[in-house]
């Protein structure tokens, strides 16, 4: 085995109560996917779908059309976004709430905890499509203790203890986007081991997300403070989150391959600006180019899982805010597939592993499902790479 890929799936391709008020009705990803338009000449743009179109996600057929993709390609497993606000306020739950009950597809799973707020500003394009205001709450990320993290559990708990559900060391994998902001998250944790313990789970594997490269670091009384970020190591940054409890880090090398690329000033000042002046230029970043620093030397660490990343264009969903990777091949992102398997390649097999982003983040231009420039160029990079 070369290496596990567990690729990050959105759940976003389907109508929800929450987004027809705040959007319109029948608001979904492809929404913004389909009035997306070039900004230079050569953008790709509109992406469109190929064999599985503009799909829904309620639709059974479509998550086993996904599965026999990803298990073809060598993908071991889905890893779904999963959305809890506090007090059993979830969005976008109905698709894996539908996997595991039906027990399809038979295609492993973990889940990935989305714990940030969702405002209107995460699909705003910088033009007048905010129904309200410029920047409103969808849905306001809550922590409220024992009770909560108790019933959050419990729900889960039928996911843990499903056949399909992927283990690091025989424990269920549960990761956390965001664990700067979670000031309780070391007590979660301790928690949620101990219910699981009590349930009969040898415990729980949690991995925190994180960027290599980062320009915060959580001090000790939880706070956030603004630091230099260091291009030479990601000790410090991985470090300061194990030491809360994490048992291992899913590190995102784009900030830190972009700083190395541009330099770290001037990509700290061109996304300022970028933001500030939506109608100035985007920037275009050359993928083979800036993707050579995508890793971090920490990142051979055992209990260190990297991310690839096969495209990134999130003008669908920020306009020019964010940077548009240009040269984004199929055969680029095989290079960059091979150059993560040397980084792996010496730890032991339950740990060679390696996070996909994304399997299907067609609103950030980052997906490896067929689309109609490369068909299936992208899977089959990944197939000839890992099997």
């Amino acid at each position: 085995m070369k290496a596990r890929v567990i690729a990050y799936y959105l759940p976003q391709f389907h109508p929800i109560p929450e987004n027809d008020a705040v959007w319109g009705k029948g608001f979904t990803e492809w929404t913004n996917v389909a009035q997306a338009r070039p900004l230079f000449r050569g953008h790709y743009q509109p992406r469109i779908p190929a064999d599985l179109g503009f799909y829904d996600l309620r639709m059974p057929e479509v998550r086993e059309m996904q599965a026999a993709m990803a298990r073809e390609a060598g993908v071991e497993g889905f890893c779904y976004w999963h959305y809890w606000f506090g007090n059993g306020k979830m969005l976008l739950e109905r698709p894996f709430k539908e996997v595991l009950e039906s027990g399809k597809p038979d295609f492993p799973f973990c889940l990935a905890w989305g714990n940030h707020d969702w405002t209107t500003k995460t699909w705003n394009r910088g033009k007048d499509i905010v129904r309200k205001a410029d920047n409103c709450y969808i849905a306001k990320q809550e922590y409220l203790g024992d009770a909560d993290y108790t019933q959050h559990f419990e729900y889960v708990l039928p996911a843990f203890r499903d056949h399909r559900y992927i283990t690091v060391d025989g424990k269920p994998i549960f990761c956390i986007f965001d664990p700067y902001h979670f000031t309780d998250v070391t007590h979660f944790m301790e928690l949620w081991r101990r219910l699981a313990e009590q349930n009969g789970l040898a415990g729980i594997y949690f991995v925190a997300i994180c960027n290599s490269t980062t320009t915060v670091k959580r001090k000790e009384d939880g706070t956030i403070e603004r630091v230099i970020p260091n291009l030479e190591s990601s000790e410090e940054v991985y470090q300061n989150l194990l030491k809360l409890g994490f048992d291992g880090i899913n590190s995102f090398g784009k900030s830190r391959a972009e700083m190395v690329s541009e330099g770290k000033y001037k990509r700290l000042v061109r996304q300022k600006v970028n933001k500030m002046f939506p109608f100035l230029p985007t920037s275009r970043l050359n993928y083979p180019k800036v993707m050579k620093h995508f890793f971090a030397p920490e990142d051979s660490w055992e209990n260190i899982f990297p991310t690839i990343m096969p495209q990134w264009d999130r003008t669908p969903r920020a306009n020019v805010a964010d940077g548009i990777y240009v040269n984004a091949t199929p055969q680029h992102f095989r290079e960059h597939i091979e150059q993560a398997l040397k980084v792996v390649k010496d730890k032991e097999e339950e740990h060679k592993i390696l996070f996909l982003r994304s399997w299907n983040e067609w609103g950030e231009g980052n997906y490896v499902e067929p689309d109609l420039k490369y068909g299936h160029g992208f899977l089959d990079a990944l197939k000839q790479t890992l099997l």
